[in-house]
């Protein structure tokens, strides 16, 4: 009998699992991928918004904003990557000016502090915007975040302190019984006193499964560039177009890793797990960029992908219990991930009124820095590399990772079990070769570290495996 169960270990499910990790529960999340944060946490913008675009009066503005402010202190105590760069929507006729005006006063009814700027200010603050740029609207409360750390920190915190995560397990119904919850997986059952519903873009089918009135769920696709970091600087802060119908429209905005964003698209789609890209689509991408920027540098280019939102009809968050003891969190589109410890902050105070709720006296509040070999200087890594040697091996040349830090994300609490795994938490295969020199490697530093055949390492979830059977060359392969 578990106290709760989170279903999904996206942004919001690990946030709420890591809130939760402080009190005495016994917490199970259910994930039906390989990693945590694969789904729509997993391809994003990568934006925590500084609040002034959602509607006054709504969840989004609401907890948007409190997010938003929550992020320092967060990401400081999980070592995560995050940087306040600032956001600049850009006008470049009077229509759009007054789209601007708009923001300004959504700004001041949500208590985002902003500043609208003309065109001299904003040439000085970005040189390479448009020369079709007549103002813009400045919010230097605005940051990058890497995503993928996000994910994995919070979920490695919330299982230093407890909390039990299940992989590769996919919910195939939920009953109500007795005032407790049956949840029935592809693996086996469970029974606790709290489901709460973090699926995503399969939350509506969670939801359905015990509630008489029926949710549903929109997948709405967004597509975009990724460009590899340059030495000319592009740009600093994340450039927005005035918002649509749509949505925020297409971005151009530097990373934590120093890549650069271009993108998304926004269009409604049928099949949930459709992440395919399209050239038209791109192309449209590309062409709206271009009234941020007078020029892209495609030669930069690493990589097309796509991410998909979960769009509700409200075109709100619907967080609510529509029967006692379940918790909704689904229709978790942008500003998704820059309201996640707003969002978990409600969610706990809602489990309040269901569970007494007692602190742990041995609660970890942080978690363990990363290396971060690159960042530090020829002193600091000499210093690490005596202690630890394989720091000194260089296995991604592109992103400049080290054997060692591979071999730390494999052993960690939410350690990483696939290829992927490893690119999300240390980014080997983020670079120009996407992989085509280190991949090799890291699958069989997984295979030594995990005490499994080569052939059994995924590149991401169960079945994508990399190799099939041995050709030639030596049976037993030794890095």
């Amino acid at each position: 009998m578990y106290d709760i169960i989170i279903i999904g270990a996206g942004v919001n499910g690990a946030c709420i699992a890591r809130n939760l990790s402080k009190y005495q529960l016994n917490v199970l999340v259910i994930e039906k991928n390989g990693d945590v944060g694969d789904g729509t946490s997993c391809a994003n913008s990568a934006i925590i918004h500084a609040g002034y675009d959602p509607h006054p009066g709504t969840l989004k503005a609401e907890l948007n904003v409190l997010g938003n402010q929550m992020y320092d202190e967060l990401c400081k105590d999980l070592d995560v990557e995050f940087e306040r760069n600032g956001a600049l929507t850009i006008a470049t006729n009077e229509e759009e000016m007054q789209g601007l005006y708009h923001l300004l006063e959504n700004a001041k009814a949500n208590n985002v502090k902003v500043e609208l700027i003309d065109k001299e200010k904003l040439f000085e603050l970005e040189p390479h915007v448009t020369k079709k740029a007549i103002g813009a609207l400045y919010a230097p409360t605005s940051g990058i975040i890497n995503p993928f750390e996000l994910c994995v920190a919070l979920m490695e915190n919330a299982m230093d302190n407890g909390v039990q995560l299940n992989l590769n397990e996919k919910v195939i119904e939920v009953i109500s019984e007795n005032n407790t919850y049956l949840v029935k997986t592809d693996c086996g059952e469970y029974k606790c006193k709290m489901v709460i519903n973090c699926a995503g873009l399969f939350g509506d089918e969670i939801q359905n499964f015990v509630c008489d009135e029926k949710v549903e769920i929109l997948p709405r696709k967004g597509e975009y560039y990724l460009l590899d970091h340059f030495v000319d600087g592009f740009v600093k802060h994340t450039l927005f177009s005035v918002p649509s119908s749509k949505g925020k429209g297409v971005l151009v905005s530097p990373t934590t890793s120093g890549d650069y964003l271009v993108g998304p698209s926004s269009d409604f789609i049928e099949d949930k797990e459709d992440i395919s890209t399209n050239k038209d689509v791109l192309d449209n991408v590309l062409k709206e960029a271009y009234r941020l920027v007078d020029n892209v540098p495609m030669q930069h280019l690493i990589r097309e992908f796509a991410g998909i939102r979960a769009y509700h009809k409200s075109n709100d968050f619907i967080i609510n219990e529509p029967t006692a003891g379940f918790i909704n969190v689904i229709g978790m589109q942008s500003p998704g991930l820059s309201s996640a410890p707003a969002v978990a902050l409600k969610v706990e105070n809602m489990i309040m009124k269901n569970l007494e709720l007692k602190i742990r006296d041995n609660y970890i509040k942080t978690r363990r820095p990363l290396y971060r070999l690159k960042n530090k200087s020829i002193e600091e890594r000499d210093k690490l590399i005596k202690e630890n040697p394989l720091l000194g091996r260089i296995i991604c040349r592109c992103e400049q990772i080290s054997e060692g830090e591979i071999v730390d994300a494999i052993h960690r609490n939410c350690g990483a079990r696939t290829i992927k795994g490893v690119k999300k938490r240390v980014r080997p295969g983020y670079g120009k070769c996407q992989g085509g020199y280190c991949q090799t490697l890291v699958l069989k530093i997984l295979a030594r570290e995990l005490n499994k055949d080569m052939k059994d390492i995924n590149f991401k979830n169960k079945g994508s495996y990399i190799l099939c059977e041995e050709s030639k060359g030596e049976k037993n392969v030794k890095l």
